[in-house]
């Protein structure tokens, strides 16, 4: 498959559903947004009935939540699901996106989206037993702000998504620190010296005094 420019790339946002099977046997869904240039997740909402008006909701709040940086959106990948009606185009269709479906049963389309879902599945999800809708949101706000705020993206030489309203957003984004050299170790891995044993704890001499211990 061909890669996409990176010109072409930063107007371009994915999105996908994510279910999620809770404790009680029940599946909720998540619409998950992934902007290609930013590699910045949002997650909108979690329900248990993705119709058609709850998913053109969704896209309204993905709107608003974008603020201007909507303006620089102009294409919405999505797959052919049904629970896309024509009015979810047409909320970012209003916006200047323009809707392009991917073709059935060709999920490499959708690359990037199909990876975050994935991602939350492996790395998350799969891991955890989950009551109702409301865990189910926290859980995944917790992986949105770390996804957004703390892992590196090697297609964007190891720096972080950035964040929303901050510098990083019109200039340099937020970079990963960099490894320390071999051999050194990080201050906060150091144990500090301390008195492990005292001399008064032998009164009979036979233990060592005074003994410190250095990590």
């Amino acid at each position: 498959m061909a890669r996409v420019p990176d010109r072409a790339a930063e107007g371009i946002v994915a999105c996908d559903f994510v279910h999620i099977d809770l404790a009680g046997l029940r599946r909720v869904y998540a619409l998950v947004f992934l902007e290609h240039s930013t590699r910045r997740l949002h997650i909108t909402g979690v329900t248990a009935h993705h119709t058609g008006s709850w998913t053109v909701q969704q896209a309204r709040n993905l709107a608003v939540e974008l603020g201007i940086r909507v303006d620089s959106l102009r294409f919405l990948l999505r797959d052919r699901d049904a629970q896309h009606p024509d009015s979810f185009d047409a909320a970012f269709a209003a916006d200047g996106i323009k809707a392009v479906w991917t073709a059935p049963r060709a999920p490499r389309m959708n690359a990037h989206g199909e990876r975050v879902v994935e991602t939350l599945r492996r790395e998350v999800l799969d891991h955890l037993l989950i009551r109702n809708e409301t865990p189910a949101r926290r859980v995944l706000d917790a992986c949105a702000r770390h996804d957004n705020r703390r892992r590196p993206y090697r297609a964007r030489g190891q720096f972080f998504a950035p964040r929303a309203g901050a510098p990083g957003t019109q200039g340099r984004p937020d970079r990963a620190p960099s490894p320390p050299p071999p051999g050194t170790r990080r201050r906060h891995q150091r144990v500090p010296v301390r008195r492990l044993i005292s001399g008064d704890e032998f009164p009979n001499g036979t233990g060592v005094g005074g003994v410190h211990v250095q990590c």
